[in-house]
């Protein structure tokens, strides 16, 4: 989708400055003062700068609707909150259970050194991730669609032990 949108407006503008350059060069060979060619120059640059003025203000502004961070919904009480703290070799969760369907926030640190926190679906597919860094808490918010047993693996090789840095983490409920 954003792809699309991409080429959308890349292929335009594109198109206008390959009809700048045609214009610059069919320009090239026709005479003219000093002057004239001067005055047109400028009055070229100043359509031109308005144009992508016009053209990228609403660009830009719609590109900003399309944020990828969720919205906050200023309703804190609803939202679960789960402290994930890697360790030299583990990940230590508080609560390991959380309701499907709910908003849960995971306040995501490390105590010794950095590293990955990736939270993986049953089939073991990637859900969402962040750094876990000592002195530092980063915020995830989830909501579960299904319950099931999900996993969260460290990301970021911490050591001999990173191979089994893995927990549990037990989604409850029904949707």
């Amino acid at each position: 989708m954003r792809q699309d949108v991409a080429w959308f407006i890349t292929l335009p503008v594109m198109l206008l400055v390959l009809a700048g350059f045609v214009w610059v060069a069919r320009g090239a060979s026709s005479p003219g003062s000093a002057e004239e060619i001067t005055a047109t120059a400028a009055r070229l640059r100043t359509r031109i700068f308005w144009g992508l003025v016009l053209l990228f203000i609403p660009a830009v502004g719609y590109s900003l609707t399309k944020m990828p961070y969720p919205r906050a919904t200023g309703d804190s009480a609803a939202v679960v909150v789960v402290q994930a703290t890697g360790h030299q070799w583990a990940w230590e969760l508080s609560p390991a259970t959380v309701p499907v369907g709910k908003e849960i926030e995971i306040r995501v640190t490390g105590s010794d050194v950095n590293h990955g926190f990736g939270l993986y679906d049953p089939e073991l597919r990637l859900l969402t991730q962040t750094q876990a860094m000592p002195g530092y808490t980063n915020v995830l918010r989830y909501t579960f669609v299904r319950p099931g047993a999900y996993r969260v693996i460290c990301l970021e090789y911490c050591g001999l032990g990173h191979h089994s840095m893995m927990a549990p983490l037990t989604v409850t409920g029904t949707n």
